[in-house]
């Protein structure tokens, strides 16, 4: 499952909690994680819970983050890839299945772009929302919109699945979601 989420902790220290139970629960269930791999904020949170509880890891970072954001390198596999372009790709190309916790504008850019590719159904892979002390309220409020207003060709529900908790993921994690 590839996990999209900030390179920053966030102010609000449910955050980090969150991305570590959903970690926690995704390596329990032998689901390996496909992240942007660096080792600090959200995304080292999640990779170094998932790696702490047995489960594997993929990191895929653009050459030009590896200072950035801190590359990790203790992972089951990384992937140093020329930019975010390539890096994105790659995430989608390997993923089955896509969690985005609170992030900055790369978090979003990389839902926004799985999200497209989605609606033009260049693939069909779930797209779910930890949406951590309502933090994607007024996103998920503002996409609604674009579909009452007309610009989009589906429901949002039909693309998207919000969780208020890390545990629901849970209700979803059947044969379509595949490591």
């Amino acid at each position: 499952m590839a996990v999209f989420c900030g390179s920053k902790p966030g102010n609000n220290p449910n955050y980090v909690q969150q991305a570590i139970l959903l970690s926690n629960i995704l390596a329990a269930e032998g689901i390996d994680v496909i992240y942007g791999g660096g080792n600090k904020g959200l995304m080292g949170a999640v990779a170094n819970a998932t790696l702490d509880n047995g489960g594997k890891v993929i990191g895929i970072i653009p050459e030009l983050l590896k200072e950035q954001e801190h590359l990790h390198t203790t992972l089951t596999q990384t992937f140093i890839v020329a930019d975010m372009h390539n890096r994105k790709k790659m995430l989608y190309e390997k993923c089955d299945a896509a969690i985005i916790l609170p992030g900055g504008y790369g978090t979003l850019d990389e839902l926004f772009e799985i999200l497209t590719w989605n609606q033009l159904k260049i693939h069909e892979k779930k797209i779910f929302f930890l949406n951590t002390d309502g933090f994607y309220n007024h996103l998920i409020a503002h996409i609604t919109s674009m579909y009452e207003q007309g610009f989009l060709y589906n429901p949002p529900t039909e693309q998207m699945i919000v969780l208020n908790n890390p545990e629901e993921i849970l209700l979803y994690l059947t044969n379509e979601i595949e490591n």
